[in-house]
């Protein structure tokens, strides 16, 4: 118990000399990393503001998805949920994630392998943000078609520019919740980056094969080496710094007439000239209200 102190600070007693000369120390180095902002709380506060930095959408004045576009991918979580309540494509990413070079001055930005996980905020931001990316040097500005190959990445600058992946399930390598197929981003472009979309209705797939895609539609986002289409799943939430997300994997769910689950289904979202909210939120959001009240009006009249 000699370590123990018993008696206040002011009391110089043993080493106090000492004792005070490194509590001036660590004191002196606190101030110092607090101007520097290398604290933890003013790192976190950090890394908060700047994926949560407004992006704007690109503008499509015919309605079809472009190589180039910068757009936010939308989940409608499916029935058994609020309907006004969908997720969006976002990052999940920590201290950890953010790396920068002070020998070349660079800014910080993110660094892979990073999450991804179903956030209920559908503000566009450097967080949910994504560029439709050619992967047979397609140039941007062409229209995207249906199962034509393509790559999502993230913003540039803070984004760091990285790819959404997936591979095969592993013992070591899935889904922290369900254990299924893990998506997260990562850095190098290569085939585990490749996605093609896919008509939502498999009665109509065929006919839509390489006809192009219109925004603000329902489709399936498919993996092409795995074949596994990307769900969100709201039944397994993450804890994160931004709260809880819904766990993304790449799994097709099919229902009893083989059909692929709501949780399957995702829409691109861009948006309007001269509107800062993008349109296809508000008029999903508005029929999706009107769909609720008619079914809960049907529902006390019967």
């Amino acid at each position: 118990m000699s370590h123990v102190r018993v008696y206040r600070p002011g009391v110089r007693m043993g080493n106090w000399r000492e004792d005070e000369a490194l509590e001036e120390e660590a004191l002196r180095d606190f101030l110092q990393r607090k101007d520097r902002g290398e604290l933890t709380v003013q790192k976190t506060g950090v890394l908060r503001q700047t994926l949560l930095h407004p992006v704007n959408l690109s503008v499509s004045p015919d309605g079809l998805l472009r190589f180039g576009d910068t757009v936010m991918l939308l989940n409608t979580r499916g029935k058994t949920h609020d309907p006004c309540d969908p997720c969006a494509l976002s990052i999940i990413a920590d201290l950890s994630n953010i790396t920068s070079r002070p020998e070349t001055n660079s800014k910080p930005h993110l660094q892979g392998p990073c999450q991804v996980g179903g956030a209920s905020s559908i503000q566009p931001c450097v967080m949910n943000a994504f560029i439709i990316t050619s992967v047979d040097e397609t140039a941007d500005g062409e229209i995207l078609r249906y199962e034509q190959n393509f790559a999502l990445r993230t913003t540039a600058g803070f984004g760091g520019e990285l790819y959404l992946a997936s591979d095969h399930r592993t013992f070591q390598k899935c889904a922290k919740k369900s254990r299924l197929q893990e998506v997260s981003l990562v850095e190098q472009l290569d085939f585990l980056c490749w996605w093609r979309l896919v008509y939502f209705d498999p009665q109509d797939r065929l006919e839509h094969e390489g006809f192009p895609v219109r925004v603000n539609s329902k489709l399936l986002l498919s993996h092409c080496k795995t074949n596994q289409c990307l769900a969100a799943l709201p039944d397994h939430t993450l804890r994160t710094t931004f709260g809880k997300m819904s766990e993304i994997t790449a799994h097709t769910f099919l229902d009893s007439h083989k059909a692929e689950q709501e949780r399957n289904h995702w829409m691109f979202v861009t948006a309007d000239p001269g509107e800062q909210e993008p349109s296809a939120l508000r008029r999903h959001l508005e029929s999706s209200v009107t769909d609720h009240n008619q079914s809960e009006t049907h529902t006390h009249t019967g």
